[in-house]
């Protein structure tokens, strides 16, 4: 059975990372969604915790510290509590890097990791695409040969740093399965589309991708990544962003709750409240649990598509029910943007269809 107690590293790494967002990031969160727009000095100061390179190999600019998913869900679950749209705008570049790490060929790691390692570096994966039956396990978006070369042709939706992106992963359908591909923004054939108009992560900026007869050469194929466990890994993340974005829920509501008087009494006290709330804390501590059971899996290296599958899938329920709850605590008041409860409930619906947006 995996160990509950962190280390001390990863307490070091939560506490960094609690200052972090309660700091810099939950202040401007309500500004940045009416906006549509994030600071990209966040990415600088990003860069200088180390939330993207810190892996990498010194040779690369990294610190050449051992990757675990753990220490990435705990990272994921605190930036998320501070605001969903910038974690996601400040681990999107970890789609890129982490799949060379995996899987990527010395030549590949050795192109583009060097920059990931000197500065803050945008590159992103294209995973998810617009269709009603999208499957990770099939993909419409295809690759075939073309003598040394791969032609990619379909189109992709919901994909983080888009417009400033230098590269992407790009999954597709292959004869011989499922592969990821590097395509770098310039190639012939690749056009990003308009910003997306999403109901939550109004932050940040999402584009769709058009690949019509994209050639890339055969060393643009990464050799050696396991889709499945790279994919766990990001359902992992997904669970992990749910359950910071649902527990910023529920301290707010219970917060406010103990505050907010009706008949003279805190409503906390009322027993309808205190049991809505109860159970919203009982859906936080579920979804950490079932995320770090899959994130100790990853780290050990046993099976564990089930355990992240299953995480993403109750968090993705869990932190929706936590934040209308929480929209329902706050009544009136939950419904106007003066509070930042309807914020987290827009945010909050759209974790079934986050698949790809970040990983541990």
């Amino acid at each position: 059975m995996f160990d509950l107690e962190l280390t001390d590293e990863q307490k070091l790494i939560r506490d960094t990372i609690v200052s972090f967002a309660s700091e810099k990031v939950r202040p401007i969160a309500r500004e940045c969604d009416e906006t549509g727009t994030i600071p990209a000095s966040l990415q600088t100061q990003a860069f200088e915790l180390g939330l993207i390179h810190s892996p990498l190999a010194e040779a690369h600019g990294g610190f050449g510290e051992i990757r675990s998913a753990v220490t990435g869900a705990i990272v994921a679950e605190e930036l998320a509590f501070g605001d969903l749209s910038i974690s996601l705008y400040l681990l999107a570049p970890r789609l890129f890097a982490y799949a060379l790490i995996d899987g990527g060929s010395e030549e590949q790691r050795a192109r583009f990791l060097p920059a990931f390692g000197a500065g803050p570096y945008s590159a992103s994966a294209a995973v998810v695409e617009p269709r009603f039956d999208f499957d990770t396990s099939s993909f419409a978006t295809t690759a075939r040969r073309d003598g040394n070369n791969w032609i990619l042709d379909g189109e992709k939706c919901l994909v983080p740093l888009a417009a400033e992106a230098s590269a992407f992963v790009v999954l597709a359908a292959t004869p011989e399965g499922s592969a990821a591909f590097i395509v770098e923004r310039d190639r012939a054939g690749l056009v990003i589309g308009e910003r997306e108009k999403n109901m939550g992560i109004k932050a940040l900026a999402t584009h769709p991708l058009s690949l019509k007869g994209v050639s890339i050469p055969e060393s643009n194929r990464l050799p050696d990544l396991d889709l499945p466990r790279w994919l766990d890994h990001g359902r992992v993340a997904n669970a992990a962003m749910a359950c910071g974005l649902a527990r910023g829920c529920f301290e707010f509501a219970r917060d406010y709750a103990k505050e907010r008087k009706a008949f003279g009494v805190p409503i906390a006290q009322k027993q309808a409240v205190a049991f809505m709330l109860a159970d919203m804390a009982i859906e936080v501590d579920a979804i950490r649990l079932l995320t770090w059971e899959a994130a100790w899996r990853l780290d050990t290296g046993l099976p564990a598509t089930t355990e992240s599958a299953r995480a993403s899938r109750y968090a993705a329920s869990s932190t929706l029910r936590v934040a209308d709850n929480a929209l329902q605590v706050l009544g009136g008041h939950g419904y106007i943007r003066d509070y930042p409860v309807e914020l987290w409930l827009r945010n909050a619906r759209g974790f079934s269809t986050f698949e790809g947006l970040a990983t541990v």
